[in-house]
């Protein structure tokens, strides 16, 4: 830890966030000799979803922004829950987020020993007992927001007998949930969670860092608040359910006069037509409603990863939802706009058909194949241009065309002109159908001339169709995906499940669409937009001869309309 005081960020573009006002206040002050040490301390009982995202940028964020520091801290207390896997995953998950916490990757697993003898001080001042009445003994003996709890009948315990009960508790006497450690605080207390709190309960377990050298497991508010202190952290940032356990994390630091680290809450994410809860996630994940946990329909970062989405455009999102101290819910066209913008300025254009019909030039040479220059992105002047094969038979979508077009159909129909993107104009004269009525191919003529001259003597038409090359495409998959539920608040309707607004319709998988030959050398997770038909970005499902693309995002911008 550096005493170093760092030096608030000037100018700043926005006003402060309350948080940060708190932060820059103890910075002036002198507070703990003006060090800001934050931690982000996940559970590994699950993947990290966006809500998690928004928190660890926040927390990273703040340590960065006053030259402070961040810790890594797995909440590793239940061991029935964990995994060494989402240990992993969550490590990944910050690195490629973009934060890093150097050499201080801790674990609550870590402080088991200490934890412990912070206990026995608390037991030998008389404030904590080991108490032998079974759950359901402790629910029939809660009061209610106006009547006291009624006493533990073991409340009274002498302390020796207390210390002693614990030791065996430790050693591994006692069969699981036969005995806890209570704190005696106040049982008329107003918050519930000053009414002799339970602080460790039996479990045995085998935990994947300890092994079985522990059969009995601290609770997160004991884990957590005592954590904090000793790995020196000022301000620990924590949601707003929360907050009813503020008194308790501070009642731990005055009774054991320990760091006095501060507890400070804000809003978490809530996002609509999404679930956040890891416990129903995980129940998404093992019911198969989804394919794992990177499923791109899932709000894991796992899943928005693998959906296309960027480090930037998640980091972007959540500064534009900003820190609040009230719970309010964020529409998920704010998420989608972040990557729509950010995947618009990189991702290069190029050419896919997801519908295929064929459409054959007449008055084209047949066996001739012409390479005509197309930008790879407008946004991006550094991005150049490539070459696209154009021959006699190409791939355009079966929805740009129709044999009786309604008014302003801009698009193909008979006797229609329309422009081929970075090619030549078109007109159709005829079409060929199978026996059940349904177009098979197109036929049409080209004007030779459409195509040279600069941009401003080309002829004009109102229409501009992409297309593939039928001799050079290849044969690709296409996932479009849609929101997972269909509703708004898929957890907030009294008497119904959650899954009941599983959207049916919320993965499309479409087998045979064509693409342009340049896209056989994309590596995984490469982002793409594909002109008229939104971002995409190739599937580690990939193989060689076996592309497959989900869409990221359409083109389709609900958040700006909104805005207007």
């Amino acid at each position: 830890m550096t005493d170093d005081k760092p030096t608030p960020a000037a100018n700043e573009a926005r006003s402060l966030n309350f948080i940060e006002q708190i932060v820059e206040e103890d910075i002036r002050s002198g507070k703990h000799k003006a060090r800001v040490h934050t931690r982000f301390p996940p559970e590994p009982n699950g993947y990290l979803h966006i809500g998690h995202a928004k928190a660890f940028c926040l927390d990273f964020g703040i340590a960065e922004k006053y030259g402070g520091l961040c810790n890594l801290r797995f909440d590793d207390t239940n061991p029935i829950t964990e995994d060494t896997s989402y240990v992993d995953s969550i490590r990944k998950d910050i690195h490629w987020m973009g934060f890093d916490w150097g050499n201080r990757e801790y674990y609550a697993s870590d402080y088991f020993d200490q934890l412990y003898d912070l206990a026995v001080q608390l037991i030998k001042k008389g404030k904590a007992f080991v108490c032998q009445l079974t759950a359901d003994e402790v629910n029939a003996s809660r009061g209610t927001d106006f009547e006291p709890d009624k006493p533990s009948p073991y409340r009274d315990r002498p302390v020796e007998e207390n210390l002693q009960l614990f030791e065996r508790m430790k050693n591994g006497e006692f069969p699981n949930d036969s005995m806890t450690l209570r704190a005696k605080i106040d049982l008329s207390s107003p918050n519930m969670h000053m009414r002799d709190p339970i602080l460790y309960r039996i479990r045995h377990a085998h935990h994947h860092r300890t092994g079985d050298k522990w059969c009995i497991y601290p609770m997160y508010d004991w884990a957590h608040g005592q954590s904090d202190s000793i790995e020196g952290i000022t301000h620990s940032l924590c949601t707003l359910e929360f907050v009813p356990h503020r008194p308790l994390y501070e009642w731990f630091i005055r009774e054991l006069e320990i760091f006095p680290s501060r507890q400070i809450e804000f809003a978490r994410l809530n996002l609509s037509y999404t679930i956040m809860s890891k416990r129903k996630l995980l129940q998404l994940v093992k019911e198969e409603h989804v394919k794992g946990w990177d499923d791109p329909r899932m709000p894991t970062i796992h899943g928005l990863r693998r959906r296309g989405y960027t480090p930037e455009s998640i980091r972007q999102f959540a500064d534009m939802v900003g820190i609040a101290k009230r719970e309010n819910v964020i529409d998920v066209a704010l998420l989608e706009y972040c990557i729509r913008e950010d995947l618009n300025k990189r991702a290069p254009r190029v050419m896919g058909v997801l519908n295929p019909v064929k459409l054959i030039i007449d008055n084209y040479p047949e066996g001739k194949t012409e390479y005509l220059d197309t930008v790879n992105n407008p946004e991006d002047p550094e991005a150049g241009t490539r070459s696209l094969p154009f021959s006699r038979e190409l791939w355009i979508e079966r929805e740009d065309f129709m044999e009786d077009p309604p008014k302003k159909f801009f698009r193909l129909s008979p006797g229609n002109e329309v422009r081929l993107k970075s090619a030549y104009i078109v007109k159709a004269e005829s079409v060929e159908k199978d026996a059940d009525g349904i177009i098979t191919a197109i036929h049409c003529t080209y004007d030779p001339q459409s195509l040279s001259g600069s941009d401003e003597a080309k002829r004009k038409v109102k229409g501009t169709l992409h297309w593939v090359s039928a001799a050079h495409a290849l044969d690709a998959e296409v996932r479009l995906y849609d929101r997972l539920f269909n509703d708004p608040d898929p957890d907030g309707h009294k008497g119904h499940n959650f899954k009941e607004f599983l959207n049916p319709d919320s993965l499309t998988i479409l087998n045979h669409c064509k693409v342009e030959p340049s896209l056989g050398e994309a590596s995984e997770l490469d982002h793409f937009q594909f002109i008229r038909l939104g971002c995409f970005n190739l599937d580690p499902d990939s193989s060689v001869g076996h592309l497959v693309f989900n869409r990221t995002v359409g083109l389709k911008d609900t958040w700006a309309k909104m805005k207007q």
